[in-house]
């Protein structure tokens, strides 16, 4: 952007990265498959739905279900475990995973948008090493500044991970991300609920397992059938 042209104001794009950019059925699963076949030589327990909730609160449920006498103490090197079987799935989700229809696109839009200076980063339950094998395997690494993002390793909660995010950019960037100068786009209500409580905007997706409507009732600023049209999803990121 010219030096002539100032930015309207900065604006943090924190975008989910499973179901809303991208479908890599089957790469979350393995990676806890490997992990605890590392760490216990069995298979993980089954889960209850994995959407939207981090990699922390995952593991939790898992070595609880698997029965360890103190689960919370074991997290930590269970989330590190995962984190070293990402090169193990990356063939998976370049065979397997998808970018989702117009997820491209809209990254590369709100590059080189004139009505605000944007920072796209993600926000996602995946710990890092997870979240940018998918994101790479699906071609959409390129306007993505993930060292402005915060990931599923730090907290159970997901809200915990907007403050992080934001002191990430506002270190890299010199900017304010504060209030609704952070976006949060997501498919789940955990995204809309740790936007509402931190003060950002949410604009859910319903390109996951929740309908337009359940994502409206959770208290979505805006709601996208897809990201496939553009202009509707600019304007929905945009229009805070």
């Amino acid at each position: 952007m010219p030096d002539n042209v100032p930015p309207v104001a900065s604006l943090l794009v924190l975008w989910d990265v499973d179901y809303t950019l991208a479908d890599t059925a089957g790469v979350g699963q393995l990676g806890y498959r490997l992990a605890f076949a590392e760490m216990f030589g069995t298979e993980p327990p089954r889960l209850s739905s994995m959407a939207g909730r981090t990699d922390h609160a995952i593991a939790l449920e898992a070595l609880t279900l698997a029965g360890l006498p103190d689960p919370r103490a074991v997290v930590p090197d269970f989330v590190s475990t995962l984190a070293r079987q990402a090169p193990a799935v990356a063939a998976l989700a370049r065979a397997n995973g998808r970018a989702l229809p117009g997820a491209a696109e809209a990254l590369a839009a709100l590059a080189v948008t004139r009505h605000r200076q944007v920072v796209q980063s993600v926000l996602t339950g995946n710990v890092r090493p997870m979240a940018e094998v998918k994101l790479a395997g699906v071609g959409l690494l390129e306007h993505l500044d993930l060292d402005a993002g915060a990931y599923g390793d730090v907290s159970e909660r997901r809200a915990d991970l907007v403050e992080l995010a934001r002191r990430n950019a506002a270190e890299r960037y010199q900017a304010d991300f504060g209030g609704p100068g952070t976006v949060l786009v997501g498919d789940t209500p955990y995204d809309v609920e740790a936007a509402l409580l931190t003060g950002a905007r949410a604009v859910g997706v319903a390109t996951g397992r929740f309908t337009a409507q359940e994502l409206d009732a959770a208290g979505a600023h805006a709601v996208l059938p897809d990201l496939g049209d553009t202009g509707q999803v600019l304007a929905a990121i945009l229009s805070g």
